[in-house]
């Protein structure tokens, strides 16, 4: 599912328009992403945490020679899944029904324009004209069986 997929799966379950489901998703994916560049944890419960975790530098070993070697201190950015999301995923737990039909909108009433009628322009009447039958000749099948039996009582 894409982003634009989401936002209107989310319009569709939370009965707004497509506009305001938009802005919805880009608001909470911003302030999920505002928080965590703080370096606060976004936890939401029964969903996922999003953290920024600090690593120290370490030593390591290099697997094609196995000489050891230092790594650098990085800050990597972390999404754990959380049990809620892990049961529904992985089909301990049912997940939430969603809807996926849009709800009809009532149109609003149309006004009605009166419209006065236009006379009637008679038009001439168009000439009919016959297709003569074209009777196409048969085709001679007969000559092409015999060469192909001739042919045949040669080899």
């Amino acid at each position: 599912m894409k982003k634009r997929e989401l936002i209107q799966a989310v319009a569709i379950h939370t009965d707004v328009d497509n506009k305001t489901a938009a802005k919805m998703v880009e608001g909470t994916i911003d302030v999920i992403l505002a928080n965590v560049a703080k370096g606060e944890i976004v936890n939401i419960s029964g969903f996922a945490k999003f953290a920024k975790i600090k690593r120290p530098a370490r030593m390591g070993r290099n697997p094609a020679t196995g000489e050891t070697i230092k790594i650098k201190a990085k800050t990597v950015a972390k999404i754990t899944a959380l049990k809620g999301f892990k049961d529904i995923a992985l089909g301990v737990t049912a997940a939430p029904k969603v809807n996926t039909v849009k709800r009809a909108v009532a149109p609003a009433p149309a006004k009605k324009v009166v419209k006065k009628a236009a006379p009637a322009k008679k038009k001439p009447a168009a000439k009919k004209v016959a297709k003569k039958a074209v009777k196409k000749k048969p085709v001679a099948k007969k000559a092409v069986k015999k060469t192909v039996k001739k042919a045949a009582k040669r080899r």
